[in-house]
């Protein structure tokens, strides 16, 4: 198995299903998920996820890397203050986090997510 990926332009069909945990709490918003690498000991996935305007109230498991690469999102999490992020821009969300990721524009972004 090679030691380094690249990830180019996401290829197989996307899994379309909203992200486990993220609940829509306005509009009709769609998502996009294309898993493009797995690490080989099982502890990392990374890979594209694009959305459509809209709101979701998500919880997450898992810690995640992003980097936004096209369109805007605002991230608040429950009792906290609204955040925006837009192209060029890098987050990380840790695990345990509940809030609403409201795609103001379209999404699209890199991401990696720790699954252990």
């Amino acid at each position: 198995m090679p030691t380094v990926t690249r990830l180019g332009t996401p290829g197989a069909e996307p899994n379309a299903a909203d992200l486990e945990g993220w609940v829509k709490v306005e509009g009709h918003p769609t998502m996009k998920t294309w898993v493009q690498h797995a690490a080989a000991d099982g502890t990392m996935i990374s890979g594209t996820w694009e959305a459509t305007p809209g709101s979701w109230h998500a919880t997450f498991v898992y810690y995640e890397f992003a980097h936004i690469m096209e369109g805007r999102v605002t991230i608040t999490e429950d009792g906290g203050e609204p955040v925006t992020f837009g192209p060029g821009d890098a987050l990380a969300v840790e695990a345990g986090f509940k809030g609403v990721w409201r795609v103001e524009e379209p999404v699209r972004k890199h991401f990696a997510i720790r699954l252990k």
